[in-house]
């Protein structure tokens, strides 16, 4: 076992760390929803991640050579990187946080049903029903949201799809490429997939005021750090004792939706997302007991 393997109490607190800083960071958008164009905030986010990441990479010395076959799929992780970002910046636009949050949530129960009906994994009906009951929870976040701004309510939706795909797509890669290497990549491609959106979205720097861009550097820097954390906190800890942790990311949405923006979930909404962790806390459970009847069932003979 490696020497990183057996500190759980720090795997959390680093879990903990992005637990705190994710939803920090999207406040951060959502603040600068009004000031800046969504292009413009998607690429700070990128670009900010490349500069950190890209000059940790090369002191390393571990250049950016990609194994064979995996550049395509570094290409796609970007893509899917991108779109999530850019859907869950524009629900901030219209939702607020704790609701955004929760709604994207559902994530881990597309995750189950894409890995049962795409790549064959055996889900049993327990967890199928829990998908169920998550899912009604999160429509009854939707139901008001949707009552209150229309159409954009269902763009959290397309988040969780989003970044399930992204999920299955950075677990293949994560077996060939290191982490923080692949995050280097990851912001370089998308830098260059998004500068020519300049030409055709606003982003009037001249406009923009100097706490404007101290927001778009925190933006950029707390989304790097974000997911580093959760990065490093699997060094130390493992998924199933992580995994439940992630829910905390809807009560520090909701207090700092709170703190900054004075919004709380109505009942309705509160009554969804405490259904939707519940059902995804039972998932993350059950798949935990299950990982550990079959390593503790004895060998076929």
């Amino acid at each position: 076992m490696s020497p990183t393997a057996d500190r759980p109490f720090l795997g959390i607190l680093l879990m903990l760390g992005f637990c705190v800083l994710a939803p920090l960071g999207d406040s951060m958008a959502k603040l600068l929803g009004g000031a800046v164009s969504l292009g413009g905030l998607v690429f700070v986010r990128f670009a900010i991640q490349a500069l950190i990441l890209v000059p940790l990479v090369w002191r390393s010395g571990a250049g950016f050579d990609l194994p064979k076959g995996t550049l395509p799929w570094t290409l796609l992780r970007t893509a899917l990187h991108i779109a999530g970002i850019g859907l869950m910046f524009s629900a901030l636009r219209y939702l607020p946080l704790a609701d955004a949050l929760a709604i994207a949530f559902v994530m881990p129960f597309i995750m189950l049903l894409l890995g049962h009906f795409v790549m064959g994994e055996e889900v049993g009906k327990h967890r199928m029903m829990a998908c169920a009951v998550g899912f009604i929870g999160t429509l009854l976040v939707i139901q008001p949201n949707f009552s209150a701004v229309g159409a954009p309510a269902l763009l959290p939706l397309g988040v969780a799809v989003v970044f399930a795909l992204f999920m299955m797509v950075t677990r293949r890669l994560a077996r060939q490429i290191d982490a923080v290497k692949l995050q280097a990549i990851s912001g370089l491609q998308a830098c260059i997939a998004l500068l020519p959106l300049f030409a055709f979205l606003p982003f009037d720097t001249g406009a923009i005021s100097a706490p404007t861009i101290a927001m778009l550097l925190c933006l950029g820097v707390i989304g790097t750090l974000a997911h580093l954390f959760m990065t490093w906190s699997l060094r130390f800890a493992p998924a199933t004792t992580l995994a439940p942790m992630q829910y905390l990311e809807i009560p520090f949405g909701t207090a700092i939706g709170w703190l900054i923006f004075a919004d709380l979930p109505n009942g309705l909404a509160a009554l969804g997302i405490c259904i939707t962790v519940a059902a995804g806390l039972y998932v993350i459970i059950r798949e935990r007991r299950l990982a550990s009847q079959s390593a503790n069932a004895p060998p076929a003979v």
